[in-house]
């Protein structure tokens, strides 16, 4: 499995492609220099680096890539890496070929008592991540120009913290590197348990480049998703606390500049999908059995649209 990550390597930090990398969990140092790799096993890992990377993509089998940005709370091993082959199998066994599931890794700490820690972390990371979006679109262009264009349909889920590190990544390369322009580089952006206040993609808010970045944004909500309720009394910010979008879904769909946002509520299987806390709900239901936001997500990704009703709300 392919993967891209801030992670400062425990060797060094110079990057030599075909060479073994390991990284050191306990720093969560913000890295600003990615490292393009791939998983061979469990904790085993090479750097291909970034050309090889993009150009592994193009050539891919399956259809479409979903890169997929963790959340808090989660390291490479055990964490990201089986949730994200999860994810694939799940893909897989509904429509083999159709995906290929890329990890996006950023430096949690992995603690449950480092929530501000892995906030710091996320939004440092998210000028690492800019460079990717960057280095990607300049490669796809260059590519074009000798007919070998990349016609691999780009997809995102970011769960949880992942979207305030993909929030900030795109607010930092269209609002300062392409000053305000952001280019449609998504098919899907799907926002799962969102850990970023509830309008942040309204005009003047940190997320106000995300539906001009991707064709179809969807947020995944659910009332009762305990983990980002917890967050709402630990993120208060000025002892006011802030509403999460991951919980309420966005504030007003009619207050976002472009009609391409839209709001899943996933309050009646959450619960039941995952016991601990009704956060990672995206994966299968409580039998195994692929869960509807899933189905929800592989829909919209084969099809390039999202079910919704009339307002843009559907109720799963």
């Amino acid at each position: 499995m392919l993967f891209v990550t801030n992670r400062r390597p425990a060797v060094s930090a110079w990057t030599r492609k075909g060479r073994p990398i390991r990284f050191d969990l306990r720093d969560n140092t913000a890295g600003q220099q990615l490292y393009y790799c791939e998983r061979n096993a469990d904790a085993h890992y090479t750097e291909i680096g970034s050309s090889p990377f993009f150009e592994r993509l193009r050539t891919s089998e399956a259809e479409q890539i979903l890169l997929f940005v963790h959340g808090f709370n989660n390291l490479p091993e055990p964490d990201v890496f089986p949730l994200a082959h999860k994810l694939q199998a799940l893909f897989d066994g509904e429509h083999k070929g159709l995906i290929d599931v890329v990890p996006i890794i950023w430096p949690s700490m992995g603690r449950l008592t480092d929530y501000f820690t892995d906030q710091d972390s996320a939004d440092a990371s998210s000028f690492a991540f800019s460079r990717m979006l960057q280095r990607f679109d300049d490669w796809r262009l260059e590519r074009a120009k000798r007919d070998e264009a990349c016609r691999k349909r780009i997809n995102i889920l970011a769960h949880s913290m992942g979207n305030r590190v993909l929030r900030g990544a795109v607010e930092h390369w269209a609002g300062r590197v392409l000053r305000g322009e952001a280019p449609l580089l998504f098919r899907n952006l799907f926002m799962v348990a969102a850990d970023v206040r509830h309008n942040t993609l309204e005009p003047d808010r940190p997320g106000r480049f995300l539906p001009a970045a991707a064709r179809h944004i969807t947020v995944y909500h659910a009332a009762d998703d305990m983990a980002l309720r917890a967050s709402k009394v630990i993120n208060p910010g000025n002892r006011i606390t802030s509403l999460r979008m991951g919980h309420n879904g966005p504030r007003d769909l009619q207050e976002i500049d472009v009609k391409n946002v839209y709001s899943v509520d996933c309050g009646l299987f959450n619960q039941s999908y995952d016991s601990d806390d009704g956060h990672t709900y995206f994966l299968t239901d409580s039998s195994g059995e692929p869960g509807k936001a899933f189905l929800h997500i592989l829909d919209a990704i084969r099809t390039g649209r999202v079910r919704a009703e009339q307002d843009r709300t559907l109720d799963l």
